[in-house]
């Protein structure tokens, strides 16, 4: 009789943890992302919002919803549950939101919520100082030097902060690139190959900002015959603001370019860490190399 009840003992641990387990995955599935789109110079907008959530939504580990603005002017009905979701993706740049929206916004992240900034959004809200202080670099919207330095990496390998007068935003033709990677043992980069080649898209440069608990992952060169700087400028970023995490990378200016299955694994990890301060996404054996892009053609 012993020998049973210390079986059953044992076998109740066992389906306890076995019960833990299972849950901790089923949570671990259902981080919630909220998508904001609205209001866009890019018109293609609406199709690269549907893009992210799908590429989300592949990973098994988030369910998307899209919020929209009014398409014209600052929405006085908009308003977001913003603390009901893990993370939230700007796909945004149009007029301001109603300051009870940007108060509540600023709270969510600085109390630990996790945003994802994707290229034109860092357009967005120049004269919003916790804005620029989340996104940590920004470009146009009236950006300069009262902004934040230019920030760029010179050829030696070197973080530059240019406070010297400037606007904040440009870049050349849209062009394919390469992607170096300049830290490899983050998260959202660890695994991936040292430089690795980017879909046509348009190369940010000249960005300014704060730069505050900014800290680059990757880079790319900014090609003078390409219309650009001649500098390595920042592709990948992380942010802290308060106890939140902010993932920020100025690619992703068309479908094509969201194609990319760089962007893609790109975005998907830095959703999940600016979600759980972890990635569990796998580089896939599709990713790109240094000298050959690597698409995955998009089917709703």
């Amino acid at each position: 009789m012993l020998r049973v009840a210390s079986t059953l003992a044992v076998w109740f641990a066992m389906m306890s943890l076995v019960v833990a387990g299972a849950a901790t995955a089923a949570e671990a599935a259902d981080l919630k992302a909220l998508i904001i789109e609205g209001q866009n110079n890019h018109r293609v907008w609406p199709k690269t919002s549907r893009m992210m959530k799908k590429y989300l939504e592949e990973t098994g580990l988030f369910s998307v919803d899209i919020v929209r603005t009014a398409p014209k002017g600052t929405d006085p009905n908009f308003h977001p549950e913003f603390d009901a979701y893990d993370v939230v993706i700007s796909n945004y740049n149009g007029a301001p939101w109603p300051k009870p929206t940007q108060e509540d916004f600023v709270r969510y992240v600085r109390d630990g919520g996790g945003f994802v900034v994707v290229h034109a959004a860092n357009n967005a809200f120049g004269n919003w100082p916790e804005y620029n202080e989340m996104i940590g670099l920004g470009g146009w919207g009236g950006r300069n030097e009262r902004h934040g330095p230019y920030v760029y990496f010179d050829d030696t390998g070197k973080l530059v902060r240019d406070t010297s007068p400037g606007r904040g935003g440009h870049h050349g033709p849209q062009h394919e690139f390469v992607i170096t990677i300049r830290d490899e043992n983050h998260p959202i980069t660890r695994g991936m190959p040292r430089q690795w080649k980017h879909a046509r898209d348009e190369l940010y440069d000249s960005l300014r900002g704060p730069a505050s608990n900014m800290h680059v992952l990757a880079t790319a060169y900014s090609a003078k015959e390409k219309g650009g700087t001649g500098r390595h400028e920042p592709m990948m970023m992380t942010i802290r603001y308060g106890k939140g995490r902010v993932f920020h990378t100025p690619m992703g200016h068309a479908d094509y370019s969201m194609e990319c299955v760089g962007f893609i694994v790109t975005l998907q990890r830095g959703a999940e860490w600016a979600a759980t301060g972890r990635v569990t996404v796998p580089i896939p054996p599709d990713f790109p190399t240094k000298d050959k892009v690597s698409i995955r053609k998009f089917v709703e």
